[in-house]
């Protein structure tokens, strides 16, 4: 998908395109790769942080504060993408 393509789905509320991209992207050309990819990264942070482990925090909550919404979006994608290559489901090149 071009980017003109994803920037008329913007223009148009079309959520789905943008969603179907998405699953694209991160299952290299196949969407049900790419939902659970997308699912396996929220699990692995769920039982990540079950047990209430020690985290950065106090970081966690500066940066999502003070960044601007695409930085956030950045750390999101990357953050998501960077849980699944540690669990060992990486399926993606890891380009963005």
């Amino acid at each position: 998908m071009s980017v003109n393509h994803l920037r008329a789905a913007l223009a148009s509320g079309d959520d789905a395109t943008l969603l179907r991209y998405a699953k694209l992207h991160l299952g290299d050309g196949n969407e049900e790769a790419g939902r659970k990819q997308i699912d396996e990264a929220y699990i692995i942070a769920i039982k990540t942080l079950v047990d209430s482990p020690p985290t950065n925090y106090a970081f966690v909550r500066k940066t999502t504060t003070e960044s601007d919404t695409p930085t956030l979006a950045h750390l999101f994608l990357y953050t998501h993408l960077e849980l699944l290559r540690r669990h060992g489901d990486w399926i993606h090149d890891g380009e963005l």
